[in-house]
């Protein structure tokens, strides 16, 4: 069985049909609001959101339109980020109606970190802080010359044709058990649309630009040994925010996918640190 029985089922909410799982505990301190990446879904989340559970940190994970066990098609697609952001800020208003006066913390990792970063910079006022796990600032994968052909031809014409995206488990962790649930788990998806990819080129671009806007605590959590994107862009993410709260840690030996990686209980301590000193 390619999934741990004893997590959390997937549930639905609102009327625009918003998928997510919820990770309870007992007397709740604070609230995580998780965002996936590309190619992801929320199943991804279960160690994590499972240690936070144990210190009093509930998590919501939102499965992303286009991805996971939603039934939007075809997979890999979406028309509009803005989709995310407003799916996101609806999952912020279930948990905090859920957990009143608790404070929420936006994470988001690979393309969830951009989806994170821009949320947080348009919306400045709704999360009590910002944590982002490789985020996708920049791309390390190498894609062939016939998808950026495909992309320049047909993105407009048929925008939602979808190519395939090159990367491996084994770029995203290299926890080989859990290499083998990847490459068996149904919900993962190596594929996105040419409107998804080009829509990310935008937001990426448009990032730089909105960190002025930023106002919480952040926090950057590096993979050292990223294939999937680049780390210098996350660097220099970083270096240009002007905030007075913001840290930057990286793991030299880590893979992408630092939630899921060899090693991870370092990154959920130095995580967990973090968070409870903004309680």
């Amino acid at each position: 069985m390619w999934y741990n029985a004893a997590m959390p089922e997937l549930q639905r909410f609102g009327e625009n049909g918003i998928m997510y799982r919820h990770w309870p505990c007992e007397r709740t301190r604070a609230v995580l609001l998780l965002v996936h990446g590309m190619g992801a879904h929320t199943s991804r989340w279960d160690f994590l959101a499972k240690h936070f559970a144990g210190h009093g940190v509930a998590s919501y994970g939102i499965e992303l339109k286009g991805y996971g066990r939603t039934p939007e098609r075809p997979r890999g697609h979406v028309d509009s980020f803005d989709i995310y952001y407003r799916d996101i800020l609806q999952l912020l208003d279930l948990a905090k109606s859920e957990n009143p006066g608790k404070k929420v913390f936006l994470l988001g990792e690979s393309m969830g970190g951009l989806i994170a970063y821009v949320t947080a910079c348009l919306y400045p006022d709704s999360f009590s802080g910002l944590i982002m796990i490789s985020p996708a600032f920049g791309n390390a994968m190498k894609f062939p010359f016939s998808a950026y052909l495909k992309l320049l031809l047909f993105v407009l014409f048929n925008p939602q044709l979808t190519i395939d995206v090159p990367f491996t488990s084994a770029m995203c962790t290299r926890d080989e058990e859990y290499r083998k649930i990847m490459d068996a788990n149904p919900d993962e998806w190596r594929q996105a649309s040419l409107k998804t990819l080009m829509i990310i080129l935008f937001e990426q671009l448009r990032s730089k630009k909105l960190g002025k806007r930023l106002k919480i605590p952040t926090l950057f959590l590096i993979a050292g040994k990223d294939m999937v994107v680049d780390k210098h862009a996350s660097q220099k993410t970083h270096n240009s925010l002007g905030l007075a709260d913001k840290s930057y840690i990286e793991y030299p030996d880590m893979h992408h996918a630092l939630s899921i990686d060899s090693g991870k209980e370092k990154v959920f301590k130095d995580l967990l640190d973090w968070v409870e000193k903004r309680i």
